[in-house]
């Protein structure tokens, strides 16, 4: 009889791989000076979803027999997404932290002009500035990445596993007991 891997101990690998491709990416963007180039956000999402399809087949190929249903495709992808995000904010908080504390700044004066071109008042953009001032910290940047990366990833894995889903024929396939 066959050995059934759980979904964490299957996808522990491709969510690593991941992570790695984000860091390898992010270091990229950061020596290049794209880091703040809202371009190239939309980009690596665009490769996310093509990375966590070829993930989720990979898993659905590799562990499920080429088989799996709605639900598992989209646990497979939330798995995945966990790991990633775990290991974006930890690569976040480095980067900010002790790689580039400057970073934070950058994002700030972007901010700032962004409400300017808006034709936001000066008393507004300093009230919004000083808010800003106390949330863009590594401390809270970091644990807010696996946040926004975790509900990200869910809406991507309900997407790309419409995609991915792939159920047998329940009068040819026997029944795994």
């Amino acid at each position: 009889m066959e050995e059934k891997i759980s979904v964490w101990k299957a996808n522990l690998t491709n969510g690593l791989i991941f992570g790695l491709i984000y860091i390898v990416y992010t270091l990229i963007m950061y020596f290049l000076d794209l880091s703040l180039n809202r371009t190239q956000g939309y980009i690596f999402l665009a490769a996310e979803v093509i990375i966590l399809y070829l993930m989720v087949k990979s898993y659905r190929d590799s562990y499920l027999h080429g088989y799996i249903k709605y639900g598992q495709s989209v646990g497979a992808g939330v798995v995945i997404f966990l790991y990633f995000s775990v290991i974006a904010a930890l690569f976040t908080y480095i980067l900010y932290k002790f790689i580039d504390p400057g970073l934070i700044d950058k994002q700030l004066e972007m901010a700032e002009e962004m409400l300017a071109r808006r034709g936001m008042s000066q008393e507004m953009i300093d009230t919004s500035m000083n808010i800003q001032k106390k949330i863009l910290v590594p401390e809270f940047i970091a644990p807010a990445s696996i946040i926004n990366n975790m509900l990200l990833g869910t809406i991507m894995s309900l997407l790309v596993s419409i995609f991915t889903r792939k159920e047998g024929n329940p009068l040819i396939d026997i029944p795994e007991n």
